[in-house]
């Protein structure tokens, strides 16, 4: 039963079926690294995962695919509980436009100096990171903790 979903699941990310046999990310490149760990949310189904560069090494259409996988871990939940909650870190707006965010926010130097919706990121593509300079950071934090106290 695991295998089949887990060879179903490899298939719908377009990762061969040569890894299911490996041992973890042995022998993968980047991009192959990046779909097994979006194979792992689909087996082990987490409540909260931090994807890190997700789009790191992966082609338009491997993107697509991944982003797919995740987007559909987040809507899921396993026995009718709430779907995947999901912290995506990128620094390309290619991402974004393929998991769709609820919320972006732009870190400078490990704190959050601006916070809104999907709007922002075509802000930051714009713009670049010029408007958030050493005085930014300066600044206080913005309104309420994003994150509700998760890091605090």
């Amino acid at each position: 039963m695991l295998a089949a979903k887990l060879a179903e699941e490899a298939a719908g990310i377009g990762l061969a079926p040569a890894f299911l046999g490996r041992a973890l990310n042995v022998d993968a490149s980047g991009g192959e690294k990046k779909r097994i760990e979006t194979l792992q949310l689909a087996i082990l189904a987490p409540r909260f995962a931090v994807l890190d560069e997700l789009d790191s090494g992966l082609d338009v259409d491997a993107l697509r695919a991944v982003a797919r996988r995740v987007e559909r871990a987040t809507a899921d939940g396993a026995s009718g509980a709430a779907g995947l909650g999901v912290l995506a870190i990128t620094h390309y707006r290619r991402l974004l436009d393929e998991l769709h965010p609820d919320a972006v926010h732009v870190l400078v130097k490990g704190r959050i100096v601006a916070s809104g919706g999907p709007e922002l990121a075509d802000d930051l593509e714009r713009t670049g990171y010029a408007g958030y300079t050493e005085a930014e950071v300066a600044a206080p934090a913005i309104g309420p903790d994003p994150f509700g106290g998760l890091f605090s």
